[in-house]
């Protein structure tokens, strides 16, 4: 299980009323959600995004509310992984359950710039910046979350 693409890079304590702006939770339709994710911190993220594409942030990312619309906001938008040195722990819970893979990497998160191309291998937990010829390691996924996320997600493994 791999993923490649062009990083969106964002700093500390993204927190989900950043990632999905709580005007916009009178749906829960993804794609919906993904027309507004980061649009109070990145008004072009929308635009510039690509399926594919790969979000790095610094500490704490997904701090804030327990709402589940932000992970999808997120993954309806394009992002194949987000690449944090920290997660808020409800985030990483609602990644894993709707399917988002999610990479804990100091290293990672710390190298890695905006517009960089960035390849993840689930498998063995390699970080590789292709733009600047870096690796890092994050630790792999377990078999059960490579099989939650493998099946869209808990309801999809359960099914």
């Amino acid at each position: 299980m791999k993923a490649k693409g062009k990083v969106h890079k964002y700093g500390d304590n993204v927190d989900t009323d950043v990632i999905i702006p709580a005007r916009y939770l009178n749906t829960s339709v993804p794609a919906e959600l993904a027309e507004h994710c980061m649009e109070d911190i990145d008004k072009s993220f929308v635009e510039n995004v690509k399926p594919g594409d790969i979000m790095v942030a610094h500490n704490n990312f997904g701090c804030g509310s327990s709402r589940e619309h932000a992970p999808i906001a997120i993954k309806a938008a394009g992002i194949s992984c987000v690449i944090a040195a920290t997660f808020a722990r409800i985030f990483y819970r609602n990644a894993i359950n709707i399917g988002l893979p999610i990479m804990e990497c100091r290293e990672a998160a710390e190298k890695i710039e905006n517009g960089d191309e960035v390849e993840v291998d689930f498998d063995s937990g390699v970080i590789t910046n292709v733009t600047k010829g870096e690796s890092y390691q994050a630790e792999p996924f377990p078999e059960f979350i490579k099989e939650i996320i493998n099946k869209g997600g808990l309801l999809n493994s359960l099914k």
